[in-house]
């Protein structure tokens, strides 16, 4: 059996370009995810191939020298930026003598290592164990006996077929208690829906830069690093904008190309603060030659989560690096669609503050609501909200407030008993 790679073990590193070269970025990115790992790559290995082979992924002939380059090297992990089968991983394994872990299981390691909070922890281990189950059997040939003894007589049961079984029981427990904790998130969500504020969601490729905006957008404490998936658990924090008004924004895990499906299905809770935003924050390494094409994979992933029509601007990160000046770029109609800036050099801050609003404003309503004396609650739930603009006592004793609010929350205050809704309101400019 082969024991989990531990960090400061040496790498070799293996991609094959399917169809065409290996491009040297999707190399340099490997190496990341690795040394994100805490692995230390020593060596590297590059081929190509029309199509990949049954047996070891790539050739016999490149399996054999893969296996030369770790001996070479005292590698102890072979990497292998590609999704394996268990079969191939088995028979990597079998020939070069040594672990190996493919693209997804390298992802999923990192994801178990920065993982803080509880639901987190619970998703980054269900994740794994779905991606162990179809891998029961790598390297662990005494699994397959049948148990003996007193007690256990009779037809038997394999210790394959033991660890299987637990390895269910695990996986049903994990779930039943994300479903709770999904619950209790679905309840919180709730309750900040009854205090209507916008929400804004930071999505994009990682390493892009989320997390310092979102830093320099909230204040907020956020940990900052350069490396992948410098953080997993969604943070949410109110901000203000100019004018007053606030909104909710939230900081979601970085996507990267190729993520494992185990991933993106048991982080459904977390890419929930994504579905439920009222405006998606796209943030874009400007400075990399390569980010139309992490624009795609954002897009696909959002697509898969159920997150793909949701409104979005553009945010292109790190002009520092360009030298070029931050603005906004508007399409046809005037609608801010772009916005470059950088968040570490506080850059553009301002425009990206203007555009968030702009783009708000269209799904935000400045309207007069007429509140009875009795809906005391009312009131404290739009003022906690901040989307008060102006308030007016009214003769029979009722209350008049002129309120910044999406249309849907606007006709859910007008449906209230006592409560109405003027449609005279000065121009809509909430924020």
């Amino acid at each position: 059996m082969f024991e989990r790679p531990q960090a400061g073990e040496r790498a070799v590193l293996v991609r094959l370009g399917l169809g065409e070269p290996v491009r040297p970025e999707d190399l340099q990115e490997f190496e990341q995810l690795a040394l994100s790992a805490g692995v230390t790559p020593v060596a590297s290995v590059t081929g190509r191939r029309e199509r990949p082979d049954p047996r070891y992924f790539m050739g016999s002939g490149k399996a054999a020298e893969v296996g030369e380059v770790a001996a070479a090297n005292q590698a102890d992990v072979i990497l292998v930026d590609h999704p394996l089968s268990p079969s191939q991983e088995r028979n990597l394994e079998k020939l070069t003598g040594r672990r190996v872990l493919d693209r997804s299981g390298l992802i999923l390691d990192i994801f178990a290592q920065r993982a803080r909070s509880f639901e987190g922890k619970l998703e980054v281990e269900l994740a794994q164990l779905k991606h162990l189950s179809s891998r029961l059997v790598r390297g662990w040939t005494h699994l397959e006996r049948q148990k003996g003894g007193i007690g256990l007589r009779g037809p038997g049961e394999t210790q394959l077929e033991t660890d299987r079984r637990l390895l269910a029981a695990r996986m049903r427990t994990l779930t039943q208690r994300l479903e709770k904790l999904r619950q209790q998130r679905d309840t919180g969500r709730s309750a900040r829906a009854e205090i209507p504020v916008p929400a804004v969601a930071l999505v994009g490729y990682t390493n892009a830069g989320k997390s310092t905006l979102f830093r320099a957008l909230t204040h907020a404490d956020a940990y900052v690093a350069n490396q992948l998936f410098a953080t997993l658990d969604p943070t949410v924090r109110r901000m203000r904008l100019p004018g007053g008004s606030d909104i909710v924004a939230s900081d979601t895990v970085g996507f990267i190309r190729e993520l494992p499906h185990e991933l993106v299905a048991a982080f459904q809770s977390t890419l929930q603060e994504a579905r439920s935003a009222h405006l998606l924050l796209h943030v874009i390494d400007a400075a990399d030659a390569r980010h139309d094409e992490y624009i795609e994979s954002v897009n696909a992933v959002l697509g898969e989560i159920g997150a793909g029509d949701l409104p979005q601007l553009a945010v292109y990160n790190k002009i520092d690096r360009l030298d070029v000046p931050p603005r906004i770029e508007r399409d046809a109609s005037g609608l801010a669609t772009q916005v470059w800036i950088s968040a570490a050099c506080s850059q553009g801050m301002e425009l990206l503050q203007q555009a968030i609003a702009e783009r708000l404003e269209l799904h935000v309503q400045r309207r007069w609501l007429n509140l009875p004396a009795a809906a005391g609650a009312q009131r404290a739930r739009l003022f906690a909200a901040g989307v008060v603009r102006e308030e007016q006592s009214l003769p029979e004793g009722g209350i008049r407030l002129l309120v910044d609010l999406p249309q849907v929350e606007l006709q859910r205050f007008a449906a209230q008993p006592g409560v109405s809704l003027e449609f005279s309101a000065p121009p809509v400019r909430s924020f």
